[in-house]
């Protein structure tokens, strides 16, 4: 058999082949579970819970405004408040959020990508990561905050040119004239 063979063209092609499909595998629902818990994803969703709760409640702040409220009042908003906060908690629960996961970690990621990234978590560095990722956000937030003042001062100085100047004139609307 020589190398121009077309038979053995189709053997190394073939050959070639088949650790693409190996890579290309759907990962396993326990590829699935062990990357979850190596993430620490649902510790991650608890942790969103109670800042999505804290974000409601400056909603509902913002909207009552300086309005004074009666005891009644209040106590309405408050019930309303504990019945969004059940919503939330009811629908982030991680037993409704584990299938999820699982389906968007499937249709994204590989067998291979899996395993590998299970491994980095399972690692020094994978686990410094995560124990670091909140300080990251937190120290995020701050510095893109510091970053925007600026450009909102700039946004409110410009708005506040465009109000003051004098409005373009506009022509009375001509009569139409009939066929």
């Amino acid at each position: 058999m020589t190398i121009a063979s077309p038979c053995f063209r189709w053997l190394l092609l073939a050959a070639l082949a088949v650790p693409a499909a190996v890579l290309a595998a759907e990962p396993s629902d326990a590829d699935i579970e062990k990357l979850l818990r190596a993430s620490r994803a649902e510790s991650m969703l608890a942790a969103i819970v109670p800042q999505m709760e804290a974000m409601q409640r400056q909603q509902f702040d913002q909207m009552m405004g300086d309005k004074p409220l009666t005891a009644e009042q209040r106590a309405e908003v408050e019930r309303i408040q504990a019945k969004t906060n059940e919503i939330v908690r009811r629908a982030l629960a991680w037993e409704e959020m584990r299938p999820l996961y699982a389906d968007v970690y499937k249709q994204t990621f590989t067998r291979e990508d899996v395993r590998a990234i299970t491994k980095f978590y399972e690692s020094p560095a994978g686990r410094n990561l995560l124990d670091k990722t909140p300080a990251l956000m937190q120290n995020l937030m701050v510095a893109i905050q510091q970053k925007m003042v600026p450009m909102l001062e700039e946004l409110q100085a410009e708005a506040q040119s465009v109000s003051e100047m004098p409005a373009p004139e506009v022509s009375p609307p001509q009569k139409r004239r009939k066929r």
